[in-house]
């Protein structure tokens, strides 16, 4: 390698104080008077299962060190005025009796987004002045908004005494007011995983979360007892669960299952042969059957590769779950077309460099990918893929290590 490659950084998380410092000194500057408090989410990193939540299938996130914090003082009034270290200097003022589907663009439907979707859940909830900052890399499919969407939740929760964050039951309902709000008002077709992950994960566990009745367990993965640690790198390519490529693929795997006449595809992968004949009855010999063929064979083939990856998890073989990984990743690049350049080269050279195992995380087009190392091995990981991004003329990635952090709150 190269002496003169630029290095690769590692993106620290905030501490709980010094994000809480920074919000409220925002809200300060912005607003005047203090906040009634700080709240703040975790970004998420899905170990195994994606695209199977809007299918009813299995994930299995954790929630990362890395959070969006928002300092929220209740009003009186419908107003709400909303800034951002993030965004645009200038305060985004709106009232909630406006709010509706189509009526608030930008990052500020996320926050207004929650207060309308628990409006809508029969919920007093009144207007409010927030701050938000945040250390969870935007744009990398690390659910930057699930994290600004779960801190706007428990805050509201607490400001208006709702008593949901309490219990997991709540933060489920807390969970689906966020899913609506990035649904309906920021028009992103996502499923729940990443809400789920930000409210109702916990520290030291991986969530495997049942998308098709919203169950959860807490499935212990103790990186630091097995000797490992979690990679994340952002490869700086930026993707959007707003843009078409999300929402196609979602599409298929709903216009597959009203062929099949299911409701969704987990009724698929819970059949006794796997899914086998539904493949075959899709396979029609047309392009668009070839289509929804491999976007159907990625959702079955996932949702077993969760099932693995527990499995290995409860019996205590955490370094066994790589050839599980890797073989995800070669599914959603080849069959649900969901990969790039910068993904697959990540992946490729943490695999030569010794990671365990590697794949994309999050809806893909861009965003981050997550390697399985030793632990102490991260460091020749992380310069080897800092110099095959210089090679490749590529942007530098950023990299995080991601240790199972707890919930929203």
């Amino acid at each position: 390698m190269s002496t003169t490659t630029p290095a690769a950084t590692l993106r620290p998380a905030w501490s709980h104080d010094e994000g809480a410092a920074r919000v409220r000194a925002l809200f300060a500057a912005t607003f005047g008077d203090p906040p009634d408090g700080v709240w703040s989410a975790p970004g998420r990193v899905n170990l195994i299962g994606e695209h199977t939540d809007y299918n009813g299938g299995l994930c299995l996130p954790i929630a990362l060190p890395h959070r969006t914090f928002v300092a929220l003082r209740a009003r009186d009034d419908d107003t709400v005025r909303l800034v951002s270290a993030q965004e645009a200097s200038s305060v985004v003022t709106l009232t909630l009796s406006s709010v509706a589907p189509g009526t608030v663009t930008g990052w500020a439907g996320y926050a207004a987004g929650v207060a309308w979707a628990l409006q809508q859940d029969g919920f007093d909830v009144r207007g409010f002045d927030a701050a938000v900052d945040s250390c969870v890399p935007y744009g990398a499919g690390l659910s930057s908004s699930a994290a600004l969407e779960s801190a706007f939740a428990v805050a509201l929760d607490a400001v208006h005494g709702l008593a949901l964050a309490s219990d997991d039951a709540g933060r489920a309902r807390l969970a689906a007011a966020c899913v609506r709000a990035e649904n309906e008002i920021a028009g992103a077709p996502t499923g729940g995983l990443d809400q789920a992950a930000s409210l109702r994960c916990q520290a030291g566990a991986a969530l495997l979360l049942d998308c098709r009745d919203g169950s959860v367990e807490q499935v212990p993965f103790d990186l630091a007892g097995a000797g490992l640690a979690l990679l994340v790198i952002d490869t700086k390519a930026e993707h959007s669960h707003a843009t078409g490529g999300y929402g196609a693929r979602r599409a298929t795997c709903e216009d597959a299952a009203a062929l099949l006449g299911v409701p969704l595809l987990r009724s698929v992968a819970d059949a006794p042969d796997g899914g086998t004949g539904a493949l075959a009855t899709l396979a029609d010999g047309t392009p668009e059957g070839d289509v929804r063929v491999r976007r159907v064979r990625h959702v079955l083939s996932e949702i077993g590769r969760v099932r693995q990856f527990v499995a290995l998890l409860r019996s205590g073989a955490v370094d066994q779950v790589g050839p599980a990984m890797d073989a995800s990743h070669a599914s959603l690049r080849d069959d649900y077309e969901v990969s790039c350049q910068e993904l697959d080269l990540a992946v490729s050279t943490a695999r030569a460099a010794g990671a365990l195992g590697a794949r994309m995380t999050g809806g893909g087009f861009g965003g981050s990918a997550i390697a399985l190392v030793r632990a102490g091995a991260q460091d020749a990981v992380v310069a080897a893929i800092a110099a095959a991004f210089a090679e490749a003329g590529l942007r530098a990635p950023e990299l995080l290590l991601a240790l199972p952090s707890g919930p929203a709150a």
